[in-house]
């Protein structure tokens, strides 16, 4: 299909003249007049919140204000014998409530024991033209001891810290443009997230290896599949404690602990061997793991993507947690996933919240916000296939949404809960039934 070009349309243009040159205030203005929003929606957009205007316009290009998420709290994690209450910035419902339910649920049993690599991120640097890869790959690797010491003059203080470039690794790569050489750099960056540290020394290798090799240097930059900095946890849920907790939940219909523990075993077997629901089965995972990383100013974008292409890496898409029975039939799970998070520079120490919700956290090092990642991953995941292997996603679900389609509908203050309530017991939790609800209630 061949897409041909539009006419520019005569009434509108989002093609302002030197936007990024205008105050936030100025540029508002604009996007108001170009979408036709009235006072209040222009307001909503021109809202500062608690990261205030300096510090927006010092992030990102074109600002005019921030968004907000809700802000909660899950409870009841213990990970490695310490208690932490861990911060969820997100939208969906349901999910704090799972989060710390899961963490409830495991505690009896010692809660999540967990581990994490050291903080090594992998840099790449591709080159093309080369005179021979395979001499190329011989002739980087001989220098790699020199290049790694070029690699840690970029950082002088991450060294200090006992982190620094580790190794320095070349190999050919056939592709559809012909075969490239491909050099990589391992560096541990602490407690740092890493891009900008890995990023310079890219930067700074890059012109002596394409020298040394005879080619041309592409591109330069760090790898979000961190496969040297992986996160686990493992967590056990006793069959007895799942018995009693669905009892109390006053379902319809009983479930004995065993059967509770076999629906979630065919759940997950499920996922491992069908990509359609292993990609929903992860994505519940990440419900959690972004939305902390969210709360504590972290490349959210970078968790999932290098846990989507972990989860790959076989060849096949699979979960990113394992369940097995025990001997004594309760369940326990174990997760292992990438992590690429910091406590220290970017987002985590420039956002009031984050800086705050870190401080909540009380992590001590990057390796541990990993270690929290993964048990909080791992209780979502249990959560969700404990729900869904037993009474379906939607009673707990559809209860919480219930107050958004409230709130949607125009209720306000104890009318809310009123509401909810009403939608909940009616099994009808659409905005039309909110209103007549909600009319009915105000008489």
């Amino acid at each position: 299909m061949i897409f041909m070009a539009e006419k520019p349309s005569s009434k509108k243009s989002s093609a302002f003249p030197e936007f990024y040159k205008k105050a936030p205030a100025e540029r508002l203005a604009l996007v108001k007049e170009f979408a036709g929003l009235n006072d209040e929606e222009a307001k909503a957009l021109g809202n500062w919140g608690a990261l205030g205007e300096a510090t927006a316009k010092g992030m990102i290009e074109n600002t005019v204000g921030t968004t907000a998420l809700p802000l909660g709290f899950a409870t009841n994690f213990l990970i490695n014998g310490k208690d932490f209450l861990v911060p969820f910035a997100l939208e969906e419902p349901s999910v704090v409530a799972a989060a710390s339910n899961a963490a409830k649920l495991c505690r009896p049993s010692g809660g999540f024991r967990c581990e994490c690599d050291d903080s090594v991120m992998i840099g790449q640097m591709q080159f093309v033209n080369a005179r021979s890869a395979l001499a190329a790959v011989k002739k980087v690797n001989a220098a790699r001891d020199k290049l790694r010491v070029m690699a840690n003059e970029c950082d002088k203080t991450m060294c200090e810290r006992g982190g620094g470039c580790r190794d320095v690794r070349a190999r050919a790569l056939e592709t559809q443009r012909g075969e490239m050489l491909i050099v990589e750099i391992f560096v541990d960056v602490r407690d740092a997230m890493g891009a900008n540290a890995v990023n310079s020394m890219c930067e700074r290798l890059a012109p002596g290896i394409a020298e040394l090799v005879g080619g041309e240097a592409r591109l330069r930059i760090i790898s979000n599949l961190a496969t040297r900095r992986l996160a686990r946890a493992k967590a056990v849920w006793k069959a007895r404690d799942l018995e009693a907790s669905f009892a109390a939940a006053g379902s319809d219909f009983k479930l004995s602990g065993k059967e509770i523990v076999e629906r979630i075993l065919d759940g997950w077997a499920f996922a491992a061997a069908d990509a359609h629901r292993a990609c929903t089965h992860n994505k519940g995972i990440m419900n959690g793991v972004d939305a902390v990383c969210v709360a504590c100013g972290q490349d959210w974008r970078a968790m999932e993507a290098g846990a989507h292409a972990y989860a790959s890496l076989s060849g096949k898409y699979s979960p990113l947690t394992r369940f097995e029975a025990t001997d004594k039939g309760d369940l326990v799970g174990f997760i292992e996933i990438p992590v690429q998070v910091g406590i220290v520079g970017g987002a985590s120490r420039t956002h009031p919240t984050a800086r705050a919700c870190l401080k909540v956290l009380g992590v001590a090092s990057g390796r541990e916000f990993g270690e929290v990642l993964a048990a909080v991953g791992l209780a979502q995941n249990f959560a969700a296939l404990r729900a869904l292997a037993t009474e379906g996603i939607n009673k707990g679900h559809m209860a919480l949404h219930a107050r958004n389609i409230a709130i949607l509908a125009g209720a306000a203050g104890d009318e809310i809960e009123l509401v909810a309530s009403r939608l909940v017991d009616a099994k009808c939790v659409k905005v039309d039934k909110a209103r007549e609800l909600l009319e009915q209630i105000r008489g």
